[in-house]
């Protein structure tokens, strides 16, 4: 009785705040759309990733992969990224995966130092002001497409492509704007969507994932693809970045898991997948830079546990500037289409004929 009591009382307060937060962004796109508000645009077709949710859609893993694919055609790329937590948030910089010299995290963020180490030409623009920092940097950069990485309400830069990424783990009740909810704003934003990703859709059934779907179909226009994917481990790999095992021999090992990722339990979830006997799980707030303090008291546990130190691609950039121990190690993943590759990949290409 008192837990309802509570919780009727949250949403008595909380629901005219959400009404409040989901109409400045329905204004807001109103206003970016019908002229009130300048967007910016460029001679090159930009692809925005992004989300309606805070966090943990794997947008990184799905720019990772769209970059690769964007490089296999022989384009340049150039993502735009915020460079969250990072020293350059606020103004900007750039990392050129050609470039032996990667940066440090403190001064770009994970994730930009992450994609930097994956991709082979492509250059990563960090910085919130997405606008500005393109046009600082094409002259230098000359792209033949930019990708625009966690851009679905960056209104400002116009797009010739919006990628929307949702999680199937994440409970339908879920999906209510702030702060009732998990949602950055409504589904009416699903309006301007070219194409919707569902990621872990192997980890749930086709009557959740079917759930989902349904309710998304009320608000897009016309006929929206949808792609299906999930995350396959392509090995474990050490600090210096090289292979040290494959995924699958996991299995049976003992492994103290750690993470500073948005979704902490689809990453033990991996591992547990792969046979491996999890001991223990240390979860840090996402973007959390470690301290030598951290990672020392895990090697120890790990040490007397006779145990791997496990951790994701995400978090071993910002280990890597506190310890290069070898019994540190990270599992690589990448992204596998359960459905959808072929149309994701024709609409891409649609892209560039549309930024004509």
């Amino acid at each position: 009785m008192k837990f309802n009591l509570l919780k009727y009382i949250g949403f008595i307060f909380g629901y005219p705040l959400t009404i409040l937060w989901e109409n400045i962004y329905r204004l807001r796109r109103f206003c970016y759309k019908y002229g009130f508000f300048k967007q910016v645009k460029f001679r090159v077709p930009i692809i925005s990733v992004g989300n309606l949710t805070f966090g943990g859609t794997g947008k990184t893993p799905f720019t990772l992969w769209l970059s690769e694919y964007l490089e296999s055609l022989d384009n340049k790329v150039v993502i735009l990224t915020r460079g969250y937590k990072g020293r350059l948030e606020n103004s900007n910089g750039i990392i050129k995966s050609k470039s032996k010299i990667k940066g440090n995290p403190l001064d770009y963020g994970d994730e930009a130092l992450l994609l930097s180490r994956r991709l082979k030409s492509t250059s990563i623009v960090v910085g919130k002001k997405r606008a500005e920092n393109l046009d600082f940097y094409f002259a230098e950069e000359e792209p033949d497409v930019v990708v625009l990485d966690d851009g679905h309400q960056h209104l400002k830069l116009h797009r010739n492509l919006n990628i929307v990424l949702f999680d199937c783990l994440l409970p339908i009740n879920r999906y209510r704007v702030a702060p009732l909810g998990y949602m950055r704003e409504g589904f009416s934003a699903l309006r301007d969507a070219d194409l919707i990703v569902l990621g872990r859709s192997d980890q749930v059934s086709e009557k959740r994932k079917s759930k989902l779907q349904e309710e998304l179909l009320k608000y897009l226009d016309g006929d929206v693809p949808f792609a299906e994917i999930g995350y396959k481990p392509t090995g474990i790999m050490n600090c210096s970045f090289h292979k040290t095992m494959e995924a699958h021999e996991l299995a049976g090992k003992k492994v103290i898991c750690v993470a500073a990722i948005a979704s902490p339990l689809s990453f033990y979830g991996l591992v547990d997948s792969l046979g491996a006997d999890i001991i223990h799980r240390e979860s840090f707030p996402d973007h959390h830079y470690f301290s030598p303090e951290e990672i020392s008291k895990l090697l120890e546990m790990a040490e007397k546990e006779d145990a791997l130190l496990l951790t994701t691609e995400k978090d071993i950039v910002k280990i890597r500037r506190v310890s290069d121990d070898d019994r540190i190690a990270y599992l690589e993943i990448k992204i596998h289409f359960y459905k959808g590759e072929k149309e994701a990949k024709e609409i891409i290409s649609r892209a560039f004929f549309n930024s004509l």
